[in-house]
C-alpha cells in the first residue's frame, strides 16, 4: 500500500522480521511445556464441567489430582483416554468419580498408543469442534442476513454492574443506543484466580465474573436485541489472566465474538509469571482463531504507566510481537485487534497531531487488523465537559485513521461507573463525528517534513532499535529489564509459575492441529 505518512515499508518489513525472530524463540519454549490452565482447558474441551461437593470446578479437580501425583506433564488427554478404554465411561463421569475420591485415574494406564487413544477420544473432540463451528456459522449467518450496515470503527462500550442480569439490561439498552460491541467487564481480581467460577453470578466489584453460564446468558440477550434491531451485536469478554485458555474455550463454546487476549498484559500489569502467560496465550489464540473471535491486545496500558510521547515506540514493538505470536497460533490478521491508545497529556502542544500520526502509522503497518483504539483515561478528571471534548478528539482520530474498534470514553468515567445516560452521550458523540467526518481520511494529505510525518517515522525508527535489542536479549530478558510500560518482571517470579510443567513423552493435544487446520 502507499503510505500517506511516507513510511518506508522496507523498514516495516525489517521490523516484522525482527518481531518474528523474537516470537520464534518464545514459540520454541512454549511447545516444550504445558500448564494447569492449558490442561483444564483440555478438560473443558472434552466436556468436563460442573463442581464437586465443595464447589471446586471439576476441571481443577482432575488437573490438581494429576499434578499432585507428579504426572501432569503427560497431559490430561493421555489419562482420560486410558480411563475411557478401561471403564467405558465418558470424561464427565470420570471426573465425577475422581471428585468422589473413588477412582485413581493414574492406575488405569493400559496403552501409550496415541492412535488408539485418539480414536477413543475422537467422538468427544468432534462434538466440541462442531459446537464451536456452529457458533461461528451462526455469527456469519447473522452478519450475512443483516449486513454490516455501519462503517467501522465498531462502537465498543462496557457494562460493569457485577450482576449478570443487570448487565443484560444495560447491554440491551446500549445496543438500542447504537453500540456494536458490548464488553462485559470482569470483576476486579478475577485474572488472579486460578479457577473459573461456576454458574450465573450476581455479585462482583467493578465488573461481573466471567463464567460460561454468564456468557450464555449475555449471548442469548444480545441475539434477542440484535434480531429486534436487525443488527448483529458482538459480545466481548476477557481471557487474560491465570485462566486465559480456559476462558477462551468457554467463550468459543458460547459464541463470544471478541476476547481481550494479550501475550504480555498479565505479565506486566497483573504480575503473572511470564513463562505461564506465554504458554497459555498460545493455546488461547489457537482457540480464538478457530472460533472466529477477534482478540484485543493491551498495549494501550503501557501508556498509563509510561509517558505516551516517550514510550510510543514500545507500543508499536509490542504490537509487532503480538502479531507474530498470533500468527504462530494460526490467528489471521483480520482477527487481530492490536491495541494502541490516545493517552497524551491534553495540555501538550500539538498533542492531537502526534496522536494522529501514531494512529495513522498503526493503521498503515497493520492494514488488515481491526485495530482496537483506546480512549483517553490517564488524564481524565472530574471535569466532565473537558472529558467529553477529549473523547470527541479521540473519536475524530478514530474515523480519520480507520480504526477497527473504538472503545468509547465516558464523561464520568473518572468519577464513577458510568450511567446508561453517560453511555448514550458517548455513543451520540461518536456517531455524530463518525458521520460528519466520514471521509476525512481520504480528503486530507499530510505535509512533507511536517510534525505528523516526522513523528510517525520517529516512532517506527525507535521501535526498530528496541526490536533489534530484543533479538539479542530475548523477550524474557527484555521483560526483566522493564522496557515495556516501565514495569520490571522476573522470569522466575510472579503468580502461577508452579503451574508450569514440562511435557512428557505421552503428551498430546490434538485440538491444536484440528483448530489450526493441519489435520
Amino acid at each position: 500500500m502507499q503510505s500517506k505518512l511516507g513510511l518506508d515499508f522496507k523498514k516495516v518489513e525489517h521490523a516484522k522480521g525482527l518481531a518474528e525472530k523474537i516470537a520464534i524463540e518464545v514459540q520454541s519454549f512454549v511447545e516444550r511445556y504445558t500448564t494447569v490452565a492449558t490442561e483444564r482447558t483440555i478438560c473443558r474441551a472434552l466436556g468436563i464441567d460442573g463442581v464437586d461437593s465443595n464447589n471446586v470446578p471439576l476441571p481443577n479437580v482432575v488437573v490438581d489430582f494429576l499434578k499432585d501425583k507428579g504426572v501432569l506433564g503427560q497431559g490430561v488427554m493421555f489419562y482420560i483416554a486410558n480411563a475411557m478404554i478401561k471403564t467405558g465411561l465418558q470424561p464427565q463421569q470420570i471426573a465425577e468419580k475422581i471428585a468422589e475420591g473413588s477412582y485413581d485415574i493414574t492406575k488405569d494406564v493400559s496403552t501409550t498408543d496415541k492412535e488408539l487413544l485418539l480414536k477413543i477420544l475422537r467422538p468427544v473432540i468432534d462434538s466440541t469442534i462442531d459446537r464451536i463451528r456452529s457458533h461461528r456459522q451462526k455469527r456469519e449467518k447473522y452478519v450475512a442476513e443483516y449486513g454490516e450496515d455501519r462503517a467501522r470503527p465498531y462502537i465498543y462500550v462496557i457494562v460493569a454492574t457485577g450482576n449478570i442480569y443487570e448487565d443484560v439490561v444495560q447491554a440491551q439498552a446500549a445496543a438500542r443506543q447504537g453500540a456494536d460491541i458490548i464488553a462485559v467487564i470482569r470483576t476486579t481480581g478475577q485474572s488472579l484466580l486460578d479457577y473459573v467460577p461456576y454458574g450465573a453470578t450476581t455479585e462482583g466489584f467493578g465488573g461481573t465474573f466471567a463464567t460460561q453460564e454468564n456468557f450464555r446468558i449475555m449471548r442469548e440477550a444480545l441475539d434477542q436485541v440484535g434480531e429486534e434491531l436487525h443488527h448483529y451485536i458482538r459480545l466481548c469478554n476477557y481471557c487474560s489472566g491465570l485462566c486465559m485458555p480456559e476462558i477462551a474455550i468457554m467463550g468459543a463454546l458460547e459464541g463470544l465474538d471478541v476476547m481481550l487476549n494479550d501475550a504480555l498484559y498479565g505479565i506486566l500489569f497483573r504480575d503473572i509469571n511470564m513463562q505461564r502467560t506465554l504458554i497459555d496465550q498460545y493455546f488461547s489464540r489457537v482457540i480464538n482463531g478457530f472460533a472466529g473471535v477477534i482478540i484485543n491486545t493491551g498495549e494501550d496500558n503501557y501508556l498509563t504507566t509510561a509517558d505516551a510521547i516517550e514510550a510510543a515506540h514500545t507500543v508499536l514493538a509490542s504490537d509487532l510481537i503480538n502479531e507474530q505470536l498470533a500468527l504462530f497460533a494460526g490467528l489471521p490478521e483480520e482477527q487481530m485487534g492490536l491495541g494502541h491508545a490516545f493517552e497524551m497529556d491534553p495540555m501538550h502542544k500539538n498533542g492531537f497531531l502526534y496522536e494522529l500520526a501514531q494512529a495513522q502509522m498503526t493503521r498503515e503497518i497493520f492494514p488488515k487488523a481491526p485495530l482496537k483504539y483506546m480512549p483517553p483515561t490517564k488524564f481524565m478528571t472530574g471535569n466532565i465537559f473537558r472529558g467529553h471534548i477529549q473523547d470527541a478528539l479521540f473519536n475524530m482520530i478514530g474515523i480519520w485513521t480507520h480504526q477497527g474498534i473504538q472503545l468509547l470514553g465516558m464523561p464520568t468515567e473518572a468519577i464513577h461507573t458510568p450511567f446508561m445516560s453517560d453511555r448514550f452521550l458517548s455513543i451520540e458523540n461518536a456517531r455524530y463525528i463518525f458521520n460528519n467526518m466520514h471521509d476525512i481520511g481520504e480528503e486530507v494529505e499530510f505535509k512533507e517534513g511536517g510534525i505528523i510525518k516526522n513523528r510517525a517515522k520517529e516512532v517506527l525508527d525507535n521501535a526498530i532499535v528496541l526490536l533489534e535489542e530484543m533479538t539479542q536479549e530475548g523477550l524474557f530478558n527484555t521483560l526483566e529489564q522493564g522496557k515495556f510500560g516501565d514495569v520490571k518482571r522476573p522470569k522466575n517470579g510472579g503468580k502461577g509459575l508452579d503451574g508450569v510443567v514440562e511435557r512428557g513423552a505421552n503428551y498430546m493435544n490434538p485440538f491444536i492441529d484440528l483448530m489450526k487446520g493441519r489435520k
